[in-house]
């Protein structure tokens, strides 16, 4: 399952994999990764679940078969798993997705493709199409759920959430916000709480040629989505009054309008984190002594955990590409981008 990529200076993909007593789903997720044209790094599935005395536990075994490091985080809810999946990967990039997604064969290329092609990309979050349900209902089911959920967002956050199913992270950026996302909080989207704290210091874009494929399942269960509906609206509300949209909305804009949201955006690099110069973290923790965290982060109810080691921590900006990742010369030995359309 994991590969150490063909380049030196490729980054790393670590694709993470909540799961709660999905065992079946996940066996065919972990076959969807293993058909990947360019391989993750590796692939960390965290167990959610608790297995019944004396039952054998499923997900530990076709995690262990497929070739995945199992992480257990029991009984906590998905926040909880979430971000210690996120913890526990040690690539330079870190990939979602759920148990029940299906990623198309060029998915982790593309991932590749749209960090190699900027630098400054700090996130990156894709697009859905779905795999059950009325054939005649897939595609506008998912063009109608995608669109409804960026759009109902947007004002909340200012700028273009994550979608929990088909996102990218930069390790780094992972590790500047870890200590304040609501990991406890059992009710809280774990996507939005972390579109939140990573968007206040870094531009969140969509990108395209991200395939993934996604179940009809929520929509089939009217109080599993009314369940989702609420932890939204709970999420949002969380945050305030620090971020009330009007206050967000304008203190992002003064942040970018002055250069302070992404302070260290001119340092990144598309290599891996193992390779970056010992001078670049020096210059790093420098520059977080000229621009701390702001203190009111902790206003907002997060949770606060110990961070990472300093000299992981890096601040980094995003941007979407679109079509011209398809253009350039330097990535000719990845597929196309929209090899599988």
């Amino acid at each position: 399952m994991a590969s150490s990529n063909a380049r030196p200076n490729r980054p790393r993909i670590s694709v993470v994999i909540p799961v709660k007593d999905d065992a079946e789903e996940l066996r065919h997720a972990l076959a969807a990764l293993a058909a990947q044209t360019v391989p993750p790094a590796e692939v960390v599935v965290l167990d959610n679940g608790r297995p019944a005395a004396g039952s054998v536990d499923e997900v530990a075994r076709i995690a262990r078969e497929a070739g995945a490091r199992l992480v257990r985080e029991p009984g906590g809810g998905i926040p909880a798993a979430n971000a210690a999946a996120f913890d526990a990967a040690t690539g330079d990039i870190v990939a979602r997705m759920d148990a029940d997604c299906r990623p198309g064969p060029a998915w982790v290329a593309g991932i590749v493709r749209a960090f190699e092609a900027d630098p400054l990309l700090t996130a990156a979050t894709g697009g859905a199409r779905f795999i059950d349900g009325p054939r005649w209902l897939r595609r506008p089911l998912a063009c109608v759920y995608l669109f409804a959920y960026r759009a109902t967002l947007w004002p909340a956050l200012g700028h273009t959430p994550l979608w929990g199913s088909n996102l990218a992270v930069r390790r780094e950026a992972w590790v500047r916000i870890a200590h304040l996302v609501h990991r406890s909080d059992p009710e809280v989207h774990d996507d939005l709480d972390l579109s939140f704290h990573l968007g206040e210091r870094h531009r969140i874009r969509a990108v395209r040629g991200l395939p993934m494929g996604v179940s009809m399942r929520p929509f089939a269960d009217a109080s599993a989505m009314r369940r989702r509906f609420g932890r939204g609206i709970h999420t949002v509300l969380i945050h305030w009054p620090r971020d009330i949209p009007p206050v967000r909305v304008l203190r992002l804009a003064l942040a970018r309008a002055t250069g302070r949201t992404f302070p260290a955006a001119a340092l990144m690099s598309t290599g891996s984190t193992r390779a970056r110069a010992a001078g670049t973290v020096e210059s790093m923790s420098d520059m977080t002594a000229d621009h701390p965290s702001d203190p009111t982060d902790a206003a907002d109810g997060a949770q606060t955990h110990e961070p990472a080691p300093a000299g992981d921590e890096t601040d980094i900006a995003a941007v979407d590409d679109g079509d011209s990742l398809r253009d350039r010369s330097d990535l000719q030995d990845l597929p196309p981008a929209d090899a599988t359309k």
